[in-house]
């Protein structure tokens, strides 16, 4: 018979054994190679590069749920994509099916190329991630480029996408001009700012990797200015990797902005950047980002500061903050990892936690980002082998998973 106190101090130590570890994301699907529903045949145009379907050339690298749609970019960064932007329906997925066929969204013939590459604003050329606002529309760069090794072409001007999801109809495009970037490759990412009692007064933040800039898009105004900052450049320190035994160098700046608590003193909502190549945090304010006085002023340095420093090996490409646990979260992409930060805390290696960490799935957590109810969704790719060596398409290579803020963070230096 076990004494009450002996029980007492065994239940002690079980709760503190259940605390002491992270509640892992979820796996929704995985993939050896990328599969797609009713293909349509493609003519090869004379002289061009042949655009059938080739499954290895497929790298999935965005994902962003909304109401039972899973939205997967996949960026024309070598031939033989069908669609650069897709849909899973999950609703008719089978049960027990880990690996469903993509969907071309809206259609495929809205992502085919123009035979000869020629210009078709009516068409995506390349997208790498996708978000969806507070009013239930998709925003998205269409790159206008292929980033192909030994052929890039520059297509047709970079395009920013504004599709209404409860009807799938686009509702407005902007041409983003020469003025702002002469090329649209290195626009990877972006960030959309609005109330949903305001829909038409919304703002998208495109960070430009290449360029160290920072383009805001006013829908109000239909108008874009820029910003750049020493901050928005990468960190030559931090630019060495090893990841999945492969050790390479990359110089990728501002990579991912993300939307933060309202500073009351400010009367601002506080923005989170940071250069992908980099392991320090930034900050600026919402009010400095919409404005086009100040962008034109060239007089803003003092505005965008650092936060602090996250520690060795946490370069990161995308990250998210939740508003209901005051967390940051960000995908390291040197540690096969989710990490996180609390807001409440001080900005330092020491107040930072790893929500999941895995050096065989989780490697390459190339996009984080949260739907309507707050869940948080991950895409991961192995990337750097696809890059840098080959991909083994007998075993799994691309992953979608999820979790709620709320249970990532249990028991991490973030739950409190």
């Amino acid at each position: 018979m076990v004494s009450s106190s002996g029980f007492v101090a065994a239940l002690v130590l079980t709760i503190a054994a259940f605390r002491s570890a992270a509640i892992k994301f979820e796996k929704v699907f995985e993939w050896k190679q990328l599969t797609f529903a009713d293909l349509p045949e493609l003519n090869v145009s004379e002289g061009a590069v042949n655009e059938t379907f080739q499954p290895y050339g497929n790298m999935p690298m965005g994902v962003v749920h909304h109401k039972q749609r899973l939205f997967i970019s996949i960026p024309r960064r070598r031939p033989g994509i069908p669609a650069t932007l897709t849909v899973i329906d999950l609703s008719t997925v089978s049960h027990g099916n880990r690996s469903p066929p993509l969907h071309a969204y809206p259609s495929y013939s809205v992502n085919e190329l123009q035979p000869g590459y020629r210009s078709d604003l009516n068409r995506l050329v390349s997208v790498y991630r996708t978000r969806v606002d507070a009013c239930e529309r998709l925003w998205f760069v269409d790159t206008g480029t292929l980033n192909y090794p030994d052929n890039p072409v520059q297509v047709q001007r970079p395009q920013l996408w504004i599709i209404d999801l409860r009807h799938d109809r686009v509702v407005h495009r902007y041409l983003i001009p020469e003025s702002i970037v002469f090329e649209g490759g290195a626009l990877a990412s972006l960030t959309v700012d609005v109330e949903p009692s305001d829909c038409g007064r919304a703002y998208a933040y495109i960070p430009d990797l290449v360029s160290n800039a920072i383009y805001v898009y006013s829908l109000q105004h239909d108008d874009m200015w820029a910003f750049r900052h020493s901050s928005f450049a990468y960190d030559p320190s931090r630019s060495q990797f090893n990841v999945a035994g492969l050790r390479y160098e990359w110089d990728d700046g501002i990579f991912s902005i993300a939307i933060g608590p309202n500073d009351t003193i400010a009367g601002s909502k506080l923005i989170f950047y940071h250069p992908m190549v980099s392991t320090t945090e930034f900050g600026t304010y919402a009010s400095v980002l919409q404005s086009k006085r100040i962008a034109i002023s060239d007089n803003y340095g003092e505005l965008f500061q650092p936060l602090g420093e996250r520690g060795p090996s946490t370069q990161s490409t995308m990250h998210h903050y939740d508003a209901r646990t005051s967390v940051l979260f960000y995908a390291q992409v040197a540690r096969n990892a989710i990490g996180c930060w609390n807001t409440r805390q001080f900005y330092g290696p020491d107040s930072h936690g790893v929500v999941h960490q895995d050096n065989r799935e989780l490697v390459y957590p190339s996009d984080l980002s949260s739907d309507s109810h707050g869940t948080l969704w991950v895409l991961t790719n192995n990337m750097p082998i696809w890059m840098y060596s080959r991909l083994n398409v007998s075993d799994y290579n691309f992953r979608v998973w999820k979790q709620s803020p709320t249970l990532a963070i249990h028991g991490t230096k973030c739950d409190n």
